[in-house]
C-alpha cells in the first residue's frame, strides 16, 4: 500500500505524518481519515480550492487533472506546477510527499467542535 508523507504544517499537522494510502482513494479522504482536518469547504465535489495541496513527490503517479480541477486551481493561493486539489487527486501505486499550503482562499473556515 502506498504511503503519503505529510510535511509539517503549523496548524493541520505540526509534526508531519506518514499515512497508509489506499490506492484509488483521494488524498483528501486519506488525510481526513487520519485526523488531518484539511479544509474542504465544498465537501469534496471540486467546487472550491480550499483543499489545495502541493505534491512534492509522486505527482505523476496521480490521476490526470480534469478540466474542472484545472480551472479551479487558477484561483488557489500559492499555485505551483505540482498543485492539485486533494479531493480530486487519486492515489496511485507510488508513495507521495504532500505539502499543505500556508494559506487558502477560505476567509472563514469552519472548524470541528
Amino acid at each position: 500500500m502506498p504511503q503519503i508523507v505529510i510535511l509539517p504544517h503549523p496548524e493541520y499537522c505540526p509534526e508531519g505524518a506518514v499515512l497508509e494510502a489506499p490506492t484509488g482513494q483521494s488524498v483528501c479522504d486519506t488525510l481526513l481519515a487520519n485526523d488531518i482536518e484539511i479544509e474542504h469547504a465544498c465537501d469534496r465535489v471540486c467546487a472550491c480550492t480550499t483543499c489545495h495541496v502541493l505534491i512534492r513527490e509522486g505527482f505523476n503517479s496521480l490521476n490526470e487533472l480534469e478540466e474542472d480541477e484545472e480551472d479551479l486551481l487558477d484561483r488557489a493561493w500559492g499555485l505551483e506546477p505540482v498543485s492539485r486539489l486533494s479531493c480530486q487527486a487519486i492515489v496511485g501505486q507510488q508513495d507521495l510527499v504532500v505539502e499543505l499550503p500556508k494559506y487558502t482562499i477560505n476567509h472563514a473556515a469552519e472548524k470541528s467542535h
